[in-house]
């Protein structure tokens, strides 16, 4: 009784001191238990179905999620109390678990949906299998290789969680940086393999088709070749495979030599605000994913920032930039790793391979911010530029929702600033952002001139949430936090599919363009 009134308590008062609020964007949302949800093959969600019913308005979705925090307090009981008993008193207390198992059927009985089985000793087997391969302990990544297991009570816990939650699919969660579409599948298809088949061919030419790369890379670059892909298209490589060897080994020389000769300046009076306020960004980098807290990881994203704002002073650094580094450091990291990259330990590595990436992840990211340097100079009229040219466009292909902001009095600065400055990066998961990024890489002037498109196609995607929202404080807290924590390859591709469109329309159009 005392542990219902606390919990309601809570409930009632999210804004209680000290209780957990929540973080606006993509890579900030609340750890959701009812994530793990795993169901037999033959079953069918009914209900919460991500995919073909959406919140009608961002209050429907925020009351579906008010309770991510406590939905069940008895989970942090689990993870900080006593020691759990050995795996072999499962056998010599199932007399007493299948009593518990019938009390909590008959408790849940009018609250499950029709489809769910009753347990049975079948399933509980099934379910310790599926709790000891699981990746996601207590709200906790491990590692794919770890050698996790659920004690007997714990298992018997988390099935009684998992009986008295709504059903909903299996989606992966924001931290995860995998290639995965939202249905859980994996990206790994027949047509993948051919598509595999065909970079791989082209890469072995002695000199790459940079067009015909590009043309392929358009939807999507498979794992395996996006590293060296995405040194080729960002400029960094040349297309000629005899000398790639020796490009990489004069750049990365390069930029070691920028930090013998810069990076001891960080400590300077002309130098130390610079330096100050990269060392508070990084931290603040992808919070929820375990690689980006690593000391190491921390360090090299500081030397590549500081770096590349020594050596731009008509900029220098501005917040956001931290950001851009991150899909580069994933991708050139994954080249040696197999496992999950979110949650490997970088110092692992060999010296010269943390170097390597760290010189690679610093060149790429110049390339990208060569392209749009305007939108970090003094008083930023790249991204002003382009927020004009959004509302323009916008007001053209969705007249109602261009409206409906100017009704309510919402400004497209006040939401799409962080758009382009960020280049969708805290609207999206980090694995949608790498997918994204394939295709900007493939366009010509992806990230300054379709990026644009892809931002109109995005918010024309909530058109129906939007104008569900009839005051100026619901639309920007909409607007600031859609709920993309699961989306995966499938939705980028039609958001990307959706802004081609928009581009083909009105890219040439400009009477079309402009009232």
């Amino acid at each position: 009784m005392a542990t219902d009134k606390r919990i309601n308590f809570w409930r009632r008062n999210p804004k209680v001191p000290g209780s957990v609020q929540p973080v606006y964007g993509a890579q900030h949302p609340p750890l959701d238990p009812r994530l793990r949800r795993t169901y037999h093959k033959d079953t069918k969600p009914k209900v919460n179905n991500l995919k073909s019913k959406k919140a009608s308005s961002f209050h429907e979705f925020a009351r579906s999620t008010n309770d991510a925090w406590d939905i069940d307090d008895a989970e942090d009981e689990d993870f900080l109390g006593t020691p759990a008993p050995a795996s072999s008193s499962l056998h010599s207390t199932s007399k007493q678990n299948q009593q518990q198992q019938q009390h909590q059927v008959g408790d849940t009985e009018n609250r499950m949906p029709h489809s769910l089985a009753p347990l049975t000793t079948e399933r509980l087997q099934d379910v310790q299998e599926e709790e000891r391969d699981c990746r996601h302990i207590n709200g906790k990544v491990v590692k794919s290789n770890s050698e996790a297991h659920l004690s007997s009570s714990s298992v018997h816990s988390t099935l009684q969680k998992q009986q008295s939650l709504p059903v909903r699919p299996i989606i992966p969660l924001v931290a995860r940086i995998s290639d995965q579409n939202a249905s859980g599948a994996p990206p790994m298809m027949v047509r993948e393999k051919s598509r595999l088949d065909k970079f791989k061919q082209l890469l072995a030419s002695p000199n790459t088709d940079l067009e015909e790369l590009r043309k392929h890379s358009w939807s999507g670059i498979p794992r395996e070749v996006r590293p060296v892909t995405w040194r080729l298209l960002s400029g960094y490589l040349p297309a000629n495979k005899e000398r790639r060897e020796l490009v990489l080994q004069r750049k990365r020389e390069e930029y070691f030599g920028f930090i013998e000769q810069y990076y001891h300046s960080r400590t300077d009076e002309h130098h130390k605000d610079t330096y100050r306020q990269i060392h508070i960004d990084i931290p603040r980098t992808n919070p929820l994913i375990p690689l980006f807290q690593q000391p190491v990881v921390q360090e090299v994203f500081e030397r590549i920032l500081f770096i590349w704002a020594i050596r731009h002073p008509a900029s220098g650094y501005v917040q956001g930039i931290n950001d851009l580094v991150t899909p580069f450091f994933v991708v050139f990291l994954s080249e040696f790793v197999t496992e999950d990259v979110e949650n490997f330990e970088v110092a692992e590595l060999p010296l010269d391979t943390q170097r390597n990436i760290e010189a690679d992840s610093f060149w790429c990211m110049s390339k990208l911010l060569d392209g749009i340097q305007d939108n970090y100079t003094f008083a930023q009229p790249g991204i002003q530029n382009k927020v004009k040219a959004l509302e323009e466009l916008v007001s053209r292909i969705d007249e109602d929702i261009h409206n409906h902001f100017k009704k309510y009095e919402v400004e497209y600065l006040q939401f799409a600033f962080r758009w382009m400055n960020n280049l969708l990066m805290r609207e999206l998961p980090l694995r949608c952002t790498i997918r994204l990024w394939d295709t900007y890489q493939a366009e010509a002037e992806g990230f300054s001139h379709f990026h644009l498109y892809v931002c109109a196609a995005f918010l024309i995607e909530w058109r129906k949430e939007i104008l569900s929202m009839v005051d100026f404080q619901g639309l920007l807290m909409l607007l600031q936090n859609l709920p993309t924590i699961h989306w995966g390859n499938e939705e980028v591709g039609l958001l990307l599919a959706e802004a081609y469109r928009l581009k083909y329309m009105f890219a040439d159009a400009p009477s079309h363009y402009k009232r």
